[in-house]
């Protein structure tokens, strides 16, 4: 195996429930880890010269477009050099952090990534914490659209074609908010829960690299 490529977008650093998640998870992986910590270091939106460039003959390229081929092909090839991959990606408003969605659409490109998809199978982990629940029963239930848009581009057959495997520690407020208290077991639950299936994770994706 080449190695784990852990994509981080949490803006709360060692507050971050996802971040806190993911560390079981890489406690319980036994390889290299390529980690890009998008909060920290964001990368660029996607902008009208990264988008031209993939249409444009390189000899052909203006110095901007020349400079987003080279963010982009950056990435990519992080990307593509992974043999797993772990997301850290929580909810913010009810959707993903901007600076993943910057990163995807670095990402995803036509004929590189997708459509071939030369990633496609490898195993991911998606880690989506969120303060609140959204699941069936919930009053807010419907209204992720994190995990599932993610879960979506990531796993696909015609996006990236991931074998996405997801974790989502809820409640996260409940410690913090009188209006959740009497949901604190809930949250305490699924925080159990979370670490527990990091862990095993990374146990069942440690073996199946080794074999």
């Amino acid at each position: 195996m080449s190695y784990l490529l852990h994509i981080d977008s949490s803006s709360l650093a060692e507050a971050s429930i996802s971040r806190q998640v993911a560390q079981s998870f890489r406690e319980g992986w036994d390889g290299k880890v390529v980690y890009r910590d998008l909060a920290a270091a964001p990368v660029p939106h996607l902008n009208a010269a990264g988008i031209t460039a993939r249409i444009t003959d390189p000899a052909q390229h203006t110095y901007e477009q020349a400079a987003e081929a080279a963010l982009q092909d950056e990435l990519i090839e992080e990307f593509l050099g992974a043999s797993a991959y772990l997301f850290t990606v929580p909810m913010y408003n009810l959707s993903m952090p901007s600076v993943f969605k910057a990163w995807l659409d670095q990402v995803m490109v036509f004929g590189r990534t997708f459509k071939p998809a030369p990633a496609a199978g490898r195993p991911a982990v998606l880690i989506s914490a969120r303060g609140g629940s959204y699941a069936p029963g919930a009053p807010n239930h419907g209204l992720d659209y994190v995990v599932p848009a993610t879960e979506a581009v990531l796993g696909r057959p015609d996006q990236l074609g991931l074998d996405v495997a997801t974790v989502v520690p809820e409640l996260t407020m409940a410690p913090h908010s009188p209006t959740l208290a009497e949901l604190l077991p809930k949250h305490e639950a699924s925080m159990t829960d979370a670490h527990d299936r990091a862990r095993q994770l990374a146990a069942t994706m440690a073996t199946a690299a080794a074999a």
